[in-house]
C-alpha cells in the first residue's frame, strides 16, 4: 500500500528531518515493505535517501526563471526530489490553479521523469447535485493528463472533506474509488480527513490503495501507525 504524508505549512526543516529520521527508523524496526511518501514545507527540503521518498507539494512547470515565490526543477534538484503533488484541491480551490496550467505542470515534470501524486476531488456543492454530476465534474479534472503515465499515483480527496474532520462513508468511499479506477490503472489513494481513529477502515476498502494524509499525520507516531494498519492489512 501507499502511505502519503502531506505537511503542508507545517513544521520547520529541523522537525521535518527529525520526522523523516523517525519514519525510517519505524521502517526497519518493523521491517516494513509499504511504498512511503513525505512531503515537506518548500523551505523544509533538504536531501533524504532512505525507504521514504520525499516530494514537493509543488513547484512551477519551469528549469528556473522570473517567477516570483515559486520554485522550479532546479531547486527540486538540488535537494534530489523527484515525486510531486499536483492538483491538490487547495491549489485548486484557494490558489486558483486552472485545470490548463494543471496541465501545463503536468506535462512538465512527466518529461523530466517525476513520480506524480494527481489530486482530484469535488466541493460540497457539486456533490449535493448528485452522483452523475459529481462524476462529471471529476472526469474534467482527469482532461489533458495522461493517465496512462507508469508513474502516476492518482489520489481522491473530496474537497468538503478535507480539514473539516467530515468524511464520506466507507461504502461512498469504494463506490467512488471503483468508479474512478475505471478511468485509470494508476493506484488510487483516499484522502480527506484521514485520521488514525479511520485510517484501517478506509484501507481496508474496496478500491483504496494508500491514504494521502493532512494534518492527520502531523504527528508522526499517527502517521506511522497507518504505516502499520497497512501492513497489517497486507498481511492478512
Amino acid at each position: 500500500m501507499i502511505i502519503a504524508s502531506n505537511l503542508k505549512t507545517n513544521l520547520t526543516r529541523e522537525k521535518t528531518i527529525s520526522y523523516l529520521m523517525d519514519v525510517e527508523n519505524f521502517l526497519d524496526k518493523n521491517n516494513s515493505d509499504q511504498e512511503i511518501y513525505v512531503f515537506p514545507a518548500q523551505s523544509s527540503l533538504n536531501p533524504h535517501h532512505g525507504k521514504v521518498v520525499q516530494g514537493a507539494q509543488n513547484a512551477y512547470a519551469t528549469q528556473n526563471g522570473a517567477f516570483t515565490g515559486e520554485i522550479g526543477l532546479e531547486q527540486l534538484e538540488e535537494f534530489d526530489v523527484k515525486t510531486i503533488l499536483i492538483g491538490h484541491s487547495e491549489r485548486r480551490h484557494i490558489l486558483g490553479e486552472s485545470q490548463e496550467k494543471l496541465v501545463e505542470k503536468f506535462n512538465f515534470y512527466k518529461s523530466h521523469g517525476f513520480k506524480i501524486v494527481y489530486c482530484v476531488g469535488e466541493p460540497l456543492e457539486v456533490r449535493e447535485q448528485g452522483e452523475d454530476v459529481m462524476m462529471k465534474y471529476l472526469e474534467l479534472q482527469y482532461e489533458g493528463i495522461d493517465t496512462s503515465y507508469d508513474k502516476l499515483i492518482i489520489a481522491y480527496e473530496p474537497v468538503w472533506a478535507i480539514g473539516t474532520g467530515l468524511t464520506p462513508t466507507l461504502e461512498d468511499i469504494s463506490k467512488i474509488h471503483l468508479k474512478l479506477k475505471e478511468k485509470s490503472s494508476a493506484p488510487l489513494l483516499y484522502g480527506g480527513s484521514v485520521k488514525v481513529e479511520t485510517a484501517r477502515d478506509i484501507l481496508a476498502c474496496d478500491g483504496v490503495d494508500g491514504v494521502l494524509v493532512g494534518s492527520g499525520a502531523l504527528k508522526v507516531e499517527n502517521f506511522c501507525q497507518m504505516i502499520k494498519f497497512a501492513e497489517e492489512l497486507n498481511n492478512n
